[in-house]
């Protein structure tokens, strides 16, 4: 993969000087969170569920950039080149950050060296979406549309080796079926063709479906936990449906760049702590279809490391590049 010294070669930030930094009144101006998709997906739902609380208590702006592109590793990769300041941070997920990079060619960056994972800010089960012209009404009727039509069906994703990529790929494996893989530049983009009847199934983050559910716009067939979800109580799991080892979610995590203060990072912590203990917040962003996050930069590290081994092994099986 490359090192940090090779990306600070390349960009010549290596003549940067270093910031003054983890003084105790950052911040003192405007935060740029990025985010590696567009509007509407998951990562932008839980910054923008996030981002008043934090400019409450950063007393700055906090202004989220979409960037998206390359499954989520553009704004990875512009993160992981940042100056370790605290001034531009990434709102992150678990293919972005540990998934799609070892699968690129080069690397964009180390997953493990050039990024400092900061805090959990939430998980989300996926859910298997379909539009209302799909003949199938249930999960079981859909597997046997997509059996009966070998290579005629397709889902979508926000991008090759992101987790809905996986686990449709995953469920395809499992289930003996032949479909084609459409990757978007983010789930907002899948979410229209999934409306318009394009698309044939969508196995996508709950958060993104979940109001066009309610609202009966798209037909819920599963969700992807081991248990329900609370709030599709009606819809049951894919392990439910046949297939028991089935279990699949995805993880949004605050990333700072390499090399970022402790005393920058323990702020994050403390900030996005504070945000997800009030009762109210933790009720919208439990209603908007996330488990909320929280917790130290040490458990945050630790699963982007475990999450990183276990789906290389899942990549490598799969035989998933990235082209």
């Amino acid at each position: 993969m490359v090192s940090r010294r090779g990306l600070l070669a390349a960009t010549g930030a290596a003549a940067l000087p270093l910031p003054a930094l983890a003084q105790a009144g950052y911040p003192t101006r405007t935060v740029a969170l990025l985010v590696g998709f567009a509007p509407g997906g998951g990562t932008d739902i839980i910054s923008r569920l996030l981002q008043p609380a934090l400019q409450e208590d950063f007393g700055q702006a906090i202004a989220i950039e979409n960037r998206a592109g390359g499954s989520g590793t553009i704004a990875a990769a512009a993160n992981a080149r940042g100056r370790p300041d605290g001034y531009q941070m990434l709102m992150t997920t678990v293919s972005a950050s540990a998934v799609v990079p070892p699968t690129m060619k080069p690397p964009p960056f180390d997953i493990i060296a050039d990024q400092t994972a900061v805090v959990l800010a939430g998980t989300v089960p996926l859910v298997a979406v379909v539009p209302l012209s799909s003949p199938a009404q249930t999960f079981d009727q859909f597997i046997a549309h997509a059996k009966a039509n070998p290579g005629k069906l397709n889902y979508s994703s926000s991008g090759v080796a992101t987790q809905q990529h996986l686990a449709a790929a995953a469920l395809s494996f499992a289930a003996g079926l032949d479909m084609t893989h459409i990757p978007f530049r983010g789930t907002g983009q899948a979410v229209n063709e999934v409306l318009a009847g394009r698309i044939d199934i969508a196995i996508d983050t709950l958060p993104t479906y979940l109001p066009h559910i309610r609202a009966g716009r798209v037909r819920a067939l599963a969700t992807t936990l081991k248990q329900r979800v609370p709030t599709l109580p009606d819809v049951p799991t894919v392990a439910e449906s046949g297939f028991p080892d089935f279990d699949a979610a995805v993880w949004y995590m605050v990333m700072g760049p390499p090399g970022l203060p402790q005393a920058v990072s323990d702020r994050w912590v403390q900030a996005v702590n504070k945000a997800l203990s009030d009762p109210g917040l933790r009720q919208r962003v439990a209603a908007a279809g996330f488990i909320p996050g929280g917790g130290t930069s040490a458990e945050a590290a630790a699963l982007l490391r475990r999450d990183a081994a276990k789906y290389a092994e899942v990549i490598r099986r799969a035989n998933i590049t990235f082209d």
